[in-house]
């Protein structure tokens, strides 16, 4: 009978094997990166070429609910991973990681342009203008007037959400 183990042994006879120990981590790690694949989003997960037999398998792991049968399909997920070179996988999903980390970023900037104009006003105002030479001044100083006079009335911030957007909009061209 030959395992993991004695297939180990017999593959790299100039490389010292790798322990027991050392496999079940290596194994408990595709396992965790088949984890990830099956809590992708639907389109996040279009963007991965995997085998037909690994993508059925991720498939049916977003489909199952119950708690036990997802742990099985989960660690079958993790076998079929060890037929697949996981290094593209993991670049991959370290991209889909950065690109939500600079998007996160992204709109956190725009807020404090959004905070900054309700707070400062025409100040930065002309420094926005400065930046972005293509800004309707007259439209960004309506929403910041309507911004302020609706939050002294207790109405909802709908200009300041209009305002947001426009930022948003304006900073996404650049």
């Amino acid at each position: 009978m030959s395992t993991d183990y004695d297939d180990n042994l017999e593959s790299d006879p100039g490389e010292a094997p790798k322990s027991k120990s050392q496999l079940k981590r290596d194994m408990h790690a595709l396992q965790v990166l088949g984890e990830e694949l099956v809590n992708l989003s639907p389109e996040q997960f279009k963007k991965f070429k995997l085998p037909e037999a690994l993508h059925d398998a991720v498939v049916e792991a977003r489909r199952i609910h119950g708690r036990g049968a997802l742990k099985r399909q989960l660690q079958y997920v993790g076998r079929m991973m060890r037929d697949v070179d996981p290094a593209p996988i993991r670049e991959k999903l370290d991209a889909l990681r950065g690109q939500s980390r600079q998007a996160a970023a992204q709109l956190h900037r725009i807020e404090r342009w959004r905070d900054r104009l309700l707070e400062d006003g025409d100040h930065v105002l002309e420094e926005l203008v400065a930046r972005h030479p293509d800004v309707d001044r007259q439209y960004l100083r309506q929403l910041m007037r309507n911004a302020g006079k609706e939050k002294l009335a207790n109405k909802p911030p709908r200009s300041t959400r209009l305002l947001f957007r426009y930022l948003r909009e304006l900073m996404e061209v650049v």
